[in-house]
């Protein structure tokens, strides 16, 4: 039998003792702090000096549940030569500081709000197709901001302008009574856990915002692939007394020429999903 101390040292007592030092845990706990402030600077510094704002609201703005998660992705080289190059003419951070003027900010044209536009292939697409609307493009995703700056850029079309931010501070303290001629949600996020339901964008509340920044006879065109979100899309939107479905059957829409396939859809029809388009109009 081994010969054990008289006195044996209990198992972590050197911890132990390191961590009694007041001095020590204080020293410790501001390091901690301090790591912690240096994470939460470089999360709301800008990527691009010039470009979108990492936090364009700032944290002043009441806390609610989101549809959107904002992340960080690779920047190609390509898409930051777009950033620093057009965002300065072409690109507005939402920040809730002021109400916008459409008419000087395109020119005069009517004004169509997308939210939620992916890496941008499609909103360009359409700018370049209808030069005569306007296309405010919303999203939180610096590449696709980049990306959509490159490619209006490339087709020459001058029509877009790429707002970063919530969409929802947009809507309730940026935009103009009856100031928008139509709104476009392609392919938002589903949310497909039934405990997540409540971050969907398309909700009555969401609509409540929508309709007085929206021109009598102004145009909401919603499309997904997910089928329970489409049927609760379908139910809130015919549900709003502010808005009146098109299409005569009082259901879904044909698919509009002018909404070009997007990448979200693509995927969705590759998995055999089906894809579904909803027109109301703003009474």
């Amino acid at each position: 039998m081994s010969e054990q101390p008289l006195n044996p040292t209990p198992a972590g007592s050197h911890d132990a003792d390191a961590t009694s030092d007041p001095t020590a845990t204080d020293e410790a706990a501001t390091l901690r702090a301090a790591s912690f402030e240096r994470a939460r600077r470089l999360r709301m510094e800008p990527r691009f000096p010039g470009g979108p704002a990492a936090d364009p609201a700032g944290s002043h703005h009441e806390r609610r549940i989101r549809s959107f998660q904002p992340r960080r992705s690779r920047v190609t080289t390509g898409q930051q030569d777009s950033l620093e190059r057009l965002w300065p003419t072409w690109g507005l951070d939402i920040d809730g500081k002021r109400v916008l003027d459409l008419a000087e900010l395109f020119d005069g044209l009517p004004v169509v709000l997308e939210i939620g536009f992916g890496m941008g292939e499609a909103t360009a697409q359409m700018a370049a197709d209808d030069p005569g609307t306007g296309i405010l493009a919303v999203d939180v995703h610096t590449p696709g901001q980049g990306n959509l700056l490159g490619l209006a850029d490339k087709a020459g079309s001058t029509n877009v302008r790429v707002a970063n931010g919530d969409a929802v501070i947009l809507l309730r303290e940026m935009l103009a009574p009856e100031s928008l001629d139509g709104l476009r949600v392609y392919f938002p996020d589903p949310w497909p856990k039934a405990r997540h339901h409540k971050r969907r964008l398309i909700q009555p509340a969401f609509l409540d915002l929508v309709a007085p920044v929206l021109k009598p006879g102004a145009i909401v065109h919603c499309a997904t692939d997910w089928e329970p979100y489409a049927e609760q899309m379908l139910e809130v939107l015919t549900a709003h007394p502010r808005f009146e479905n098109t299409a005569a059957d009082g259901g879904y829409a044909p698919r509009p020429a002018f909404r070009p396939l997007t990448r979200f859809e693509g995927q969705g029809l590759d998995k055999g999903h089906v894809v579904h388009d909803l027109l109301f109009a703003r009474v």
